[in-house]
């Protein structure tokens, strides 16, 4: 059977459901958006509540490929976190989007901060709450100066590298001023590149020097506006129903296999991430904390 009989028959099909008393409004043709929830630190990571590209790319992909999409809508609540991260599904997103022909819209929850803000501009069009907070368009690094605990503690330090510069940054010796100089020059250029992003995918709409938009600073909804961060003060649901009518249906596209079973024996359980855990969790609670949320 060719494609186009195979075509014509599943419409038949169809068509017949749609005549059936109760399961015939499950077959009616109704525009679909496929909803992704982007929420959380971004972090290169499979635990709940982060995002990461080997979390979210097959999730990013079965979007686009849904059957019926007229749209997808990005449902972002994140206070950023890992830059490579943040690129890799920022740009997973342009590319379904392209290859596929189908628009992203982006709508902000309680926060679209630094990385956050760099996957809304994977959309064609960023809208956010009058009470959201947008941009932090910036690159930070935060750290502990131990060496003086070790020291105070008679705890000697024993490090060995091949390579002078190996040891940037390390918190157990005393900070020197030729490492802050690299790291400030690595951030810059991470800087650079997060700005270039802004510009091809917002440049048109910016209404700000670049001191004022570029230089980490994070604004309510309605001054994001103001400066061209974001379209317009809106819910996803009204928007949708307004742009693809009343009976658009939201087709969430969730991590099923986030979920822990219950039933899971606990003897066969991994205790050894617990650390790695608790260290991710503080860093969580940083970022949140930064934005008092």
């Amino acid at each position: 059977m060719t494609e186009e009989k195979d075509t014509e028959t599943l419409k038949k099909f169809r068509a017949f459901m749609q005549t059936l008393p109760l399961v015939g409004k499950h077959f009616e043709d109704r525009p679909k958006v496929a909803v992704i929830r982007l929420s959380g630190i971004i972090a290169d990571s499979r635990r709940r509540n982060t995002i990461s590209y080997p979390r979210y790319a097959k999730l990013i992909e079965k979007a686009f490929e849904k059957s019926g999409v007229v749209a997808v809508a990005l449902a972002i609540n994140s206070p950023g976190g890992s830059a490579g991260q943040s690129a890799l599904v920022a740009g997973l997103i342009r590319q379904m989007a392209e290859e596929k022909d189908i628009p992203v819209y982006a709508f902000v929850e309680d926060i679209a901060a630094s990385g956050g803000y760099w996957l809304a501009c994977a959309s064609d069009e960023i809208y956010a709450q009058s009470v959201s907070l947008v941009g932090s368009i910036g690159v930070i690094s935060a750290g502990f100066g131990l060496d003086q605990f070790i020291e105070r503690h008679g705890i000697s330090r024993r490090l060995h590298t091949a390579g002078r510069d190996k040891s940037l940054l390390d918190p157990f010796l005393p900070e020197k001023s030729e490492d802050v100089e690299r790291l400030q020059a690595i951030q810059k250029d991470l800087h650079n590149i997060f700005i270039d992003w802004v510009r091809e995918r917002r440049g048109h709409m910016l209404k700000a020097a670049d001191r004022t938009i570029f230089e980490g600073r994070i604004w309510t909804a309605q001054t994001a506006l103001e400066l061209g961060l974001i379209d317009g003060l809106r819910d996803m649901r009204s928007f949708m129903q307004q742009k693809f009518g009343d009976r658009v249906k939201f087709v969430d596209i969730s991590d099923e296999s986030r979920f822990f079973p219950l039933s899971y024996p606990m003897s066969r359980m991994d205790l050894s991430g617990i650390g790695d855990d608790l260290v991710e969790t503080l860093e969580a609670r940083a970022l949140w904390g930064r934005y008092g949320l």
